[in-house]
């Protein structure tokens, strides 16, 4: 029986643990939320955080893909500007050569990190937040079947469902201009 539910993991890196542990027991939780029924399970991108240890997102998706069989797996989300469209394209498009209908692309233009770490992935801050718009159109493009100069391979008329993902309205509307589902991130003010 499927369940609406879904788990987001950051494969945490616990205290007087390390990083292998840490992919292990995200692992071990996607299959237990397998077993169970959940719908799916995501995956967040954060850099330069010793606590966290899901960075190279796409990668930590295909070792939980090769390790589960039909719960949806995805990002929640992949930061965006700190990527260039044609690579997420083409990573997330290996994910769904490998694993098919399972995977998700939840896109966000937050940097995942602290401001330092944010100009070593971006080298051109604003202009990459600026552009966010323009780059998931780029990556439609590139999961589209439209003939290019430029072609994701694989990614091409693959489909990849995107979600757009924020903490703000901003996400939200972007989505609706551009018939996206959207998942937004309230935070409420403590009483």
């Amino acid at each position: 029986m499927t369940r609406p539910y879904s788990v987001l993991d950051l494969a945490p890196v616990a205290v007087n643990s390390d990083i292998a542990t840490a992919f292990a027991q995200s692992l071990q939780l996607a299959q237990h939320a397998e077993n169970l029924g959940y719908t799916r399970y995501w995956l967040a991108e954060h850099h330069n955080m010793p606590g966290i240890a899901s960075a190279a997102t796409s990668v930590l998706l295909c070792h939980l893909g090769n390790g589960t069989s039909h719960i949806r797996l995805g990002s929640g989300g992949i930061m965006l500007p700190n990527h260039s469209p044609l690579v997420i394209a083409e990573q997330f498009g290996t994910l769904a050569t490998l694993f098919g209908d399972r995977i998700d692309l939840g896109l966000g233009r937050a940097p995942g990190t602290d401001q330092l770490t944010m100009h070593a992935l971006r080298r051109q801050p604003q202009a990459a937040v600026d552009s966010f718009p323009e780059d998931v159109a780029e990556l439609q493009h590139y999961f589209s079947e439209a003939n290019g100069a430029v072609q994701a391979v694989p990614g091409k008329g693959l489909q990849v469902p995107l979600w757009l993902l924020g903490s703000s309205l901003y996400s939200a509307q972007l989505a609706a201009q551009m018939g996206l589902p959207s998942r937004l991130r309230l935070t409420l003010p403590r009483k």
